[in-house]
């Protein structure tokens, strides 16, 4: 059985056609923008319609004779449609901070501890999508009377593709309208919190049962056979982490822009406030994460703003020899908060900032702070998720990250022995432990 993946990342779509876990040929990976305005996050619906167009059009005749699809994406990545699908917003992603007031509203309004007890996670601005539904609701409200289905970037492609109206379980867990810890459903006291009807949220089903088959528009704005059963697919991580194996303590860590450190369990979560906690999406199995929001891109800043005169090659010798340094010698009273990207699991963003700087200090003294500070932060999430779920597995699937070295920064201060196992195409590879036996 062949099976066209689809993996929809923070900045790129990637497509390939799959046989089991195994990649059929090459990856097909296309583009497109994210749009920043202040404290805003947008992508053009179209934008993404047209990278995943184009990318099954890279795989060439062979995505027609696939017997499935499947979706793996970015999440949340909010959007709200009219009643042809059509969209009445644009993609509004996890780097949104514009509803941070409205956040706190909603948190008021159910109670700290009981939200984190229901969604599994706080009402993070963007982070989790009821508050960008809720700010819509507030500042946009010719528009979305109009709406007829909101949901995330699954939900969004499968109105297109099969006229389907799904969610997977993993995805309904970053909206922060669904009782996570129990899987029982849409909560009504969370919807009525976010001002959100649940008449326009879509049916939650597992990321592996069939939401629908290709209709006739979307064969033809794809460019695939009309009536192709299309999985409901998860988020990106879920997908990497059924590749990993879906076993009690299993790490699976995604070191790239940002870092991502995700536990599975198949025991019903104990939420932190310092972590995310999300169905996995098939099954009754969740995960908890904790992440760095800005990992390798704070390391591709640093480059940019102190090492221009650097190739990619000259300056991640230099990451890799102060890795292995550590914070010994002059320069070393440097330190560096790395929130470039602020904190997904904080209301109130943090920045980044530089401490103790003097007229001696080198740039070598600013990367040697910045790999110490990402270290520090890789390592101090084992401890918090141990809590949560005991034992911690110690071999660890790895993707991203590995060529450039960034792992060897972000696994340096770990305590203890740990196995780690190099995962090429996790996310998209992974899709295919949805294919049926």
């Amino acid at each position: 059985m062949a099976l066209v993946g689809i993996d929809i990342g923070s900045s790129s779509v990637k497509a390939g056609l799959l046989r089991g876990t195994n990649v059929v040929g090459s990856v097909a990976r296309r583009g497109f923008p994210t749009q920043y305005d202040g404290v805003r996050a947008e992508v053009k619906p179209d934008d993404i319609l047209d990278a995943i167009a184009k990318a099954i059009g890279d795989l060439g005749p062979r995505a027609n004779r696939a017997d499935l699809i499947a979706l793996s994406v970015m999440s949340p990545a909010w959007v709200a449609m009219d009643a042809r699908g059509k969209p009445l917003t644009p993609i509004i992603t996890h780097q949104d901070r514009r509803s941070v007031e409205i956040a706190h509203q909603v948190e008021r309004a159910v109670g700290k501890a009981r939200h984190l007890r229901l969604a599994g996670n706080r009402p993070f601005p963007g982070g989790i999508s009821s508050t960008t539904y809720a700010w819509y609701a507030r500042h946009e409200r010719a528009r979305m009377r109009r709406a007829d289905l909101v949901g995330h970037l699954n939900t969004f492609v499968h109105r297109q593709l099969t006229g389907a109206r799904v969610i997977d379980p993993s995805n309904a867990s970053f909206t922060g309208l669904y009782e996570t810890t129990n899987l029982r459903g849409w909560s009504g006291e969370l919807c009525e919190a976010a001002g959100v009807s649940s008449k326009v949220l879509p049916e939650v089903r597992d990321a592996n049962h069939v939401a629908g088959l290709v209709n006739r528009a979307g064969a033809r704005r794809f460019g695939l056979a009309a009536g192709t059963p299309v999985l409901v697919g998860l988020i990106d991580t879920s997908s990497a982490m059924l590749l990993a194996g879906t076993r009690r303590g299993q790490l699976m860590n995604t070191c790239g822009s940002t870092d991502v450190l995700a536990v599975c369990t198949d025991r019903p979560p104990r939420p932190h406030e310092r972590l995310l906690t999300r169905a996995l999406g098939v099954g009754r199995w969740w995960m908890s994460v904790g992440t760095i929001a800005a990992s390798g891109s704070a390391l591709t800043w640093c480059r940019k703003t102190f090492f221009a005169d650097c190739t990619d090659a000259q300056f991640w010798k230099r990451v890799a020899a102060v890795a292995r340094r550590g914070d010994d010698g002059p320069g070393s009273e440097v330190e560096f908060e790395p929130y470039l990207a602020g904190e997904r699991t904080n209301m109130e963003q943090r920045r980044g900032t530089i401490r103790a700087l003097t007229l001696a200090t080198s740039r070598d003294d600013v990367l040697r702070a910045l790999v110490n500070a990402l270290a520090q932060a890789s390592a101090d999430r084992l401890p918090l998720l141990r809590s949560r779920v005991a034992p911690l597995r110690r071999d660890v699937v790895l993707s991203g990250g590995v060529s450039d070295g960034l792992d060897k920064v972000l696994h340096r201060d770990w305590p203890g022995r740990w196995r780690f196992r190099v995962e090429e195409e996790a996310t998209l590879r992974g899709l295919g432990m949805l294919m049926p036996a």
